[in-house]
């Protein structure tokens, strides 16, 4: 798939249906995230010293310790979002991340009520660009329905009826990380080469951060992002769709215009 649409993909139909919501964060993570940095090099470091961190604290230390690579200390902050409307396929991917927490829709107790095809199953965007081959996966999908829901009324529960059902289908899940962690989520996930679902859901992460004040600053401080804002560079080398470099650096600085 070429760059352009893959970055095209993100204001199509099948995007606005998976849905990413930051649920909650430390309180206080800058502060917190700063006041764990300066136990290194404060001789008057205190537990009581937190309350006293302020704005200015954490603009006067935060970027300088970040900008030397230690990053440890992000792992003080914790970040909980909640992903709807992605498929199974996604959700594998995503769970790969073993440094984080989750907890998703279970298809054992929770009976599928499958409803129109597209609101069932996810169906990417380079399939529905062939109507033949379109018609033909939304045949298969419907016929899966109905096998799924005659195995239920023939007294198959749903933990046996959901063989039938292919990874495209449909799932929510809870995801927590540490800002560390998400950091390394992003640097992979947020890439323009990765799977285009979740490298929409990661975009949507770094969206959900950047619209609450006291966060977005670590975005730039932390280069939460694609590896090449990091680096400068794309370690993709070879690898890297022709444009991707400039195209990602835009998108990453309008984050900073929410």
């Amino acid at each position: 798939m070429l760059i352009r649409e893959v970055f095209l993909l993100f204001s199509v139909g099948i995007m606005r249906d998976i849905k990413v919501k930051l649920i909650n964060y430390t309180p206080r993570p800058l502060e917190t995230i700063t006041w764990a940095a300066l136990i290194s090099y404060w001789d008057k470091w205190e537990s009581e010293a937190f309350e006293r961190i302020t704005k200015d604290d954490v603009e006067n230390h935060l970027p300088r310790v970040l900008s030397y690579g230690h990053e440890s200390i992000l792992e003080h902050a914790i970040f909980t979002f909640a992903i709807e409307g992605c498929s199974r396929t996604c959700s594998h991917q995503l769970v790969r991340h073993r440094l984080a927490s989750y907890t998703q829709q279970s298809m054992r107790y929770i009976k599928i009520n499958p409803e129109e095809v597209e609101e069932t199953f996810v169906i990417p965007e380079s399939v529905k660009k062939d109507p033949e081959l379109y018609e033909k996966w939304k045949k298969l999908m419907e016929e899966t329905i109905k096998l799924y829901e005659e195995s239920y009324a023939k007294g198959i529960h749903q933990e046996d009826a959901r063989f039938i059902l292919p990874q495209a289908v449909r799932t929510k899940i809870v995801v927590t990380m540490n800002l560390r962690e998400l950091k390394h989520f992003l640097g992979f996930r947020a890439c323009a080469r990765a799977q285009w679902e979740i490298n929409h859901i990661a975009w949507k992460m770094l969206e959900e951060i950047a619209k609450i004040d006291e966060l977005r600053p670590i975005i730039e401080w932390a280069k939460l992002g694609p590896r090449c804002i990091a680096l400068g560079y794309c370690p993709e080398r070879e690898l890297m769709p022709p444009g991707c470099l400039k195209m990602t650096k835009e998108k990453w600085k309008k984050l900073m215009e929410v």
